[in-house]
């Protein structure tokens, strides 16, 4: 049977499990996948030992994808561009592709199932870590009308600016300077959620009629979610819709088919 894991740091609340053997189920496909508690300093040693005890594929999440990207031997283009991967692929000759679902799998998410059109609104990211890094180029491609990326340090959010500039235009910032904007979308690509801590922002961010989207995704809402709710958002969800998308794309990478999505969503409602 062939196998996969998702490796992260936390990995104990992680669904990939559930999602992928719900999609192997579906298409027939005989393989196990599991999650790993990796640790940044000991994430290429376990990443190789996976693959010489037989591994097909990994799935790397928080905080792991700006490394997973140092570790393989060929890019997919969007891998290449974001410089962070979260699905990891052995090739036939035994050589580690790299690829990142993550843009395509909120996107997904935020236009077809929840419904929205980002074009001519304006975006606020938090954060400009490796989940910043996976999304920011498929968020420009949506030809919003601004895309602000706020980070605690300033400096990384303007080397971000021009990572991206050939993409479209990326207004960085610190979380201070946001005081005279609003958004119509905020997303929450930050790790505060996995320590029930909300990033450093403050009230009044959220245009009328605003959505909130936390990348990260918990049992119970997330601090994010919760503070989208207390702003009055006709919207504020956590990161499982684009958790199920990017996984569907993670899925076809390995296997060849494409799974159906929408019984696995209404299944983690």
């Amino acid at each position: 049977m062939d196998r996969y894991a998702v490796l992260g740091y936390p990995i104990g609340h992680s669904k990939s499990p559930i999602i992928h053997q719900q999609f192997a189920k579906q298409t027939k496909q005989a393989l196990s996948y599991e999650a790993i508690e990796v640790k940044p300093e000991v994430f290429s040693a376990t990443l190789e030992d996976f693959f010489h005890a037989g591994g097909k594929g990994v799935n790397c999440t928080v905080p792991l994808k700006e490394l997973a990207f140092e570790k393989v031997a060929q890019l997919t283009e969007r891998a290449q561009f974001s410089g962070a991967v979260n699905t990891i692929k052995l090739m036939d000759d035994g050589t580690l592709l790299g690829d990142n679902t993550d843009g395509v799998g909120l996107l997904t998410d935020l236009c077809v199932n929840l419904g929205l059109s980002l074009e001519g609104k304006r975006l606020l990211v938090l954060g400009a870590g490796g989940a910043a890094r996976g999304i920011l180029g498929p968020l420009l491609g949506a030809k919003p009308s601004a895309l602000f990326l706020a980070n605690r340090t300033a400096s990384k959010a303007e080397a971000m600016e021009a990572l991206f500039a050939s993409v479209g235009h990326i207004t960085p910032t610190s979380y201070e300077a946001l005081s005279d904007h609003q958004f119509d979308l905020i997303i929450n690509a930050t790790s505060a959620s996995l320590n029930d801590a909300l990033p450093a922002i403050n009230a009044g961010l959220l245009a009328a009629n605003g959505v909130c989207y936390d990348l990260a995704y918990s049992e119970q809402p997330t601090a994010f979610v919760r503070w989208g709710l207390d702003e009055g958002a006709r919207l504020s969800v956590d990161g499982r819709g684009m958790l199920v998308e990017q996984a569907a794309h993670a899925f076809k990478l390995w296997r060849g088919v494409m799974p159906d999505t929408a019984q696995v969503l209404e299944s983690l409602k």
